[in-house]
């Protein structure tokens, strides 16, 4: 921020503060370019309706991707170190984590997810989180999320609403040193929400499998698709359903 302002000519937080109010379509021009936002299409007005706060327009008439901000590095320097409450640690370098989110989103692609559909995960603090919010997003469609811990009623007051295309959900997690199965829950949010056409189990706790053919595994749901695919949407478009 710092760096900003003096590039900026602003010599104290006020009166950056001050620039970004009373000429928000100057300032938010400049962040962009200062965090080199790539746009696919540029928009017509960075502003527009700046005075009525119910229908102001942001970027109107650009087009981007989200994940592809997020994943615009490569090579080995770790993107996601994983540290879970049993001791266990886990690390992604950002070729990892590409390649990782190109075989899921290839996987929701074959599963019928297009631009626009929800996509919702029961799953606890972990990479598959991330690796599935970026896949959903680089596609278009919409993320949605809520903790394992849980109940069925609560997920199901949450994504009931949605009509998430696909679940996705970690087999159990760790809670003050206990190991918590999830699986019942998961059957009970599948059989609930009839939208639900495809649920992918990631093995978060080793030896807790569900029954053969009950639902995906998440390395059988992902491919082996090395090649990123990005579809530009518009600015404005739903990234997350909170």
């Amino acid at each position: 921020m710092f760096r900003f302002m003096r590039q900026h000519g602003y010599s104290d937080y006020d009166a950056l503060h001050t620039w970004s109010i009373e000429q928000p379509g100057a300032f938010w021009e400049a962040i962009c370019e200062y965090f080199a936002v790539r746009f696919d299409a540029p928009a017509r007005d960075t502003l527009a309706r700046p005075d009525d706060i119910m229908d102001a327009g942001w970027f109107e008439g650009s087009r981007l991707n989200f994940a592809a901000h997020l994943l615009r590095y490569e090579g080995d320097a770790a993107a996601i170190v994983f540290c879970g409450e049993d001791g266990s640690r886990r690390e992604l370098s950002r070729d990892d984590l590409r390649r990782a989110v190109a075989g899921i989103a290839d996987g929701l692609r074959a599963s019928g997810v297009v631009k626009g559909d929800r996509i919702a995960a029961f799953v606890p603090n972990c990479p598959e989180a991330i690796i599935a919010m970026l896949a959903t997003a680089s596609i278009g469609a919409i993320w949605s999320s809520c903790s394992p811990d849980f109940g069925v009623n609560g997920v199901v007051d949450r994504f009931g609403q949605i009509e998430p295309k696909v679940l996705f959900a970690t087999n159990g997690y760790h809670y003050n040193g206990k190991r918590i199965d999830s699986l019942p829950v998961v059957r009970s949010i599948a059989a609930v929400i009839p939208g639900i056409e495809t649920v992918v189990v990631v093995p978060f706790l080793a030896d807790n499998t569900a029954a053969s053919g009950e639902f995906v595994a998440w390395d059988d749901f992902a491919t082996t698709a090395d090649d990123l695919a990005f579809e530009s949407v518009d600015f404005n478009h739903p990234l997350y359903i909170m």
